[in-house]
């Protein structure tokens, strides 16, 4: 099973592969004349704009379920291996791709909203309703839908549990089959809420968790503060082949740095499109570019402080090019994932580090298969439209809570490989259909700086821009103010 499961991560991954996923993203980069710079004060503003309603969530709430998806154990454990596999170099390979990928989030993200539609009395969109509805190519649409259900609700959310169950067994002692049952139960609870109750407690959650983690990643930086320019030397010296002990895994710096970068914050992917979908916005754009300051947010700072620990405590191995041998190895006989951060919160706040990793992993994790579940729900809604979904719904939740379970109770390294299929299906499906359908987007960009450009507050019409199928935005956009919720 394994060796089949990594036969198919060779195809998915392969060098060209990786190249590729760089090229797009800076393709993107260039043809919105780096938004990720030009309109960073817009990103941070338009967090805290825009309401929800009965149909839908606010920018600041969809922000929230989009960050629960990216920040997970990729954070973690991913960034940690990232390490593991390519060395310090790879760490710089995570930040280019949220740099550049910044560009395919927002790119992605306002396709969903011009493409979105009010389904069920909730606004639903993603990959699968642009592709249909942009493209006009069903059938792809359908395998972009399948593919997500498929990586959302069985292959990834192993991922995620299988981390909480080795940072809990390894602080606390407590054993993979019971944090597997006390998973499922209390992701359960929450799924069986449905979107409302996922955005309530992914509002709340994710900021917290975030900022607590990276406020015990300063305290490490500040008790170590003397060693910095020496790690950020490591870090680009190894990222481009210059440093003697790393110099001969260069590839393998560029290649685990993009794919745990991709894994993480997930540009491009489409997950994000997802979450963005939902948002009550009165211009796509606007969700387009909270969508892409969360790259930043995933990447450049929560994985950023996962590094530094690491980094600045020396607390990881990294094998060498015959993927045997060991160029590093500070921490002889433990696997590359939460330990590390664990030994390197440790080595600076003696007793604390175990528990603070597991329990930072748990929210981090946890979240993420709560959104896991958002987005393969959405996938189902599009594949029964106008059918009654309600035992579709019901299957995908038992088998996601199924996937949870198992995952927690397998090898970490069967969990990873197979979620990196899922990972590498959707990213290529997602990132053809984004590259096809652009245009619209870039339409929505300039339209939105040009209105800002006036002195006015966006609102987008598709029919004046000459945008089709974008039926939800026919007519200048208008907020119900009887209906706000939020």
């Amino acid at each position: 099973m394994e060796a089949f499961v990594n036969a198919v991560n060779g195809i998915l991954w392969s060098t060209p592969v990786i190249y590729t996923i760089l090229g797009i993203g800076l393709l993107f980069s260039i043809l919105t004349r780096f938004l990720q710079v030009r309109h960073i004060k817009d990103m941070v503003m338009l967090m805290f704009k825009g309401r929800g309603s009965d149909a839908g969530v606010s920018s600041f709430q969809a922000l929230s379920i989009a960050l629960s998806g990216r920040v997970g154990t990729g954070n973690i454990a991913g960034t940690a291996t990232a390490i593991a596999m390519g060395g310090p170099g790879a760490v710089f390979w995570m930040w280019m791709i949220a740099f550049i990928g910044a560009g395919s989030a927002f790119v992605e993200s306002t396709l969903a909203q011009i493409y979105k539609v009010k389904q069920d009395g909730l606004y639903r969109g993603g990959p699968a309703y642009y592709i249909e509805k942009g493209l006009g190519i069903k059938w792809f649409a359908v395998v972009f839908a399948v593919a997500a259900l498929l990586a959302m609700s069985v292959l990834m959310p192993g991922i995620q549990s299988n981390s909480i169950a080795l940072g809990m067994e390894n602080a606390f002692g407590i054993s993979k089959t019971v944090t597997g049952i006390v998973l499922v139960l209390l992701i359960g609870a929450i799924i069986l809420g449905g979107v409302k109750r996922i955005a309530v407690v992914a509002q709340y959650v994710v900021p917290l968790m975030a900022l607590g983690y990276m406020l015990v990643a300063l305290v490490i930086v500040g008790m170590n503060v003397g060693q910095l320019p020496e790690v950020f030397t490591l870090i680009f010296s190894s990222a481009f082949g210059g440093d003697a002990a790393f110099g001969g895994i260069l590839g393998s710096a560029i290649a685990w740095g993009v794919k745990r970068g991709i894994y993480s914050n997930e540009a491009g992917q489409g997950t994000g499109a997802h979450a963005a979908a939902a948002a009550e916005v009165s211009h796509p754009a606007k969700q387009g570019l909270v969508q892409a300051f969360s790259v930043y947010i995933d990447t450049l700072l929560v994985c950023s402080a996962t590094a530094f620990m690491i980094l600045f405590t020396g607390a990881f191995n990294t094998v060498g090019p015959d993927g045997k041998t060991f160029i590093v190895e500070n921490l002889p006989g433990v696997e590359a994932g939460p330990a590390f951060t664990q030994a390197a919160v440790e080595a600076n706040i003696p007793g604390f580090g175990a528990g603070f990793v597991a329990i930072a992993l748990f929210f981090f994790a946890f979240t993420t298969i709560m959104a896991y579940y958002y987005m393969a729900e959405t996938n189902v809604a599009y594949l029964f439209r106008g059918r009654n979904s309600k035992i579709p719904v019901l299957l995908t939740k038992l088998v996601l809570l199924g996937a949870t379970f198992y995952g927690a109770i397998k090898t970490a390294s069967l969990a990873w490989a197979l979620g990196d299929v899922g990972l590498g299906l959707m990213v290529w499906l997602n990132l053809i259909a984004i590259l096809l359908l652009a245009k619209p987007a870039l339409i929505a960009l300039k339209d939105y700086e040009e209105q800002k450009k006036q002195g006015l507050d966006p609102v987008f019409n598709s029919t004046k821009l000459g945008i089709k199928n974008a039926e939800y935005w026919e007519e200048e956009y208008t907020f119900d103010r009887e209906k706000e919720v939020s």
